[in-house]
């Protein structure tokens, strides 16, 4: 999602994709790297979801996260990369946390216990990243962007994000005419932000941003999931009913986090999240189902 939004502000950079390359393995990532000899990496590779596909697949999610950031790392250091710019998620910060997020607060104690397993594996690119800094002089930085959306996403009902879920939920139940069944009570409070905004965001710092410690970027205005349902509900004239199951988990409460060390650096002006949605549905309705998770 993030790499088909970057495609458009860098078209002359290479674009990896699962189809080209198992990140999973060493020798692949390896070779791969030796084929590009790429100067500058955008690390945007993760096996990613939502509440249900994070404790569902616990280990795998850890497992898999933990193989692709060590071998781009490594894979990166042998073949001279100059810069490495990998993105974390604010899951790494610890369940219990001072508001808002700040970056120093990231190893300070466990982080929620429905997805452990990915928020583990992103604090190690953290620490990979900073300990090859120091023993070896690696230009590595870390990136913490919110809860991201946007064209491309992954629509999957098990491994998807929240947005994206909701959004081919809505469609679906409008097609066949069925309730929109969702999990949890809709309380939780997220920060989201448009893909597009976020490529804008990492040019930007893969030029301009070179300290060891991550950094928070995107937007941090905060809605509940009931107000994200009723945003897409309105935009795609979905009048059905809407039924939450109380009894499956709601995720983290909230986790708002501070980006006052990126607005030092610079002013971004966000896309409004209407506008940022009914970029994503007019997408997804010309592409259905040729869209990733649903074909």
């Amino acid at each position: 999602m993030v790499g088909t939004a970057l495609q458009k502000l860098m078209p002359d950079a290479d674009f990896i994709s699962s189809y080209d390359c198992d990140l999973r393995s060493a020798t692949e990532t390896y070779n791969m790297f030796l084929y590009y000899k790429p100067s500058h990496v955008i690390h945007l590779a993760a096996r990613v979801g939502g509440v249900l596909a994070n404790t569902t697949y616990m280990g795998e999610f850890y497992e898999h996260n933990m193989s692709m950031n060590s071998n781009v790392l490594e894979s990166a250091r042998l073949t001279g990369v100059e810069k490495v710019v990998s993105l974390l998620s604010t899951c790494v910060y610890p369940d219990k946390a001072e508001y808002p997020l700040t970056e120093g607060q990231i190893h300070n104690g466990a982080p929620h216990e429905s997805n452990f397993g990915y928020a583990y594996a992103k604090r190690m690119l953290d620490v990979q990243s900073r300990a090859y800094r120091q023993q070896y002089g690696c230009n590595y930085i870390t990136v913490v962007p919110n809860n991201l959306f946007g064209e491309g996403d992954n629509f999957d009902l098990e491994n998807s994000h929240v947005i994206p879920a909701i959004i081919r939920k809505v469609y679906e139940a409008k097609i066949h005419n069925t309730p929109v069944r969702l999990w949890g009570d809709g309380t939780p409070l997220r920060e989201f932000t448009y893909s597009s905004d976020l490529a804008k965001i990492l040019t930007f710092l893969l030029e301009n941003y070179n300290e060891a410690h991550p950094i928070n970027v995107g937007n941090t205005a905060e809605f509940s999931i009931k107000d994200i349902v009723k945003k897409i509900v309105d935009i795609m004239e979905y009048s059905g009913p809407i039924e939450w199951d109380t009894k499956k988990p709601s995720g983290q409460l909230r986790k708002p986090s501070s980006t006052a060390k990126f607005k030092k650096l610079i002013s971004v002006e966000y896309t409004e999240l209407n506008q940022a949605l009914k970029n994503t549905i007019e997408w997804f309705i010309m592409n259905y189902p040729n869209v990733r998770g649903v074909n």
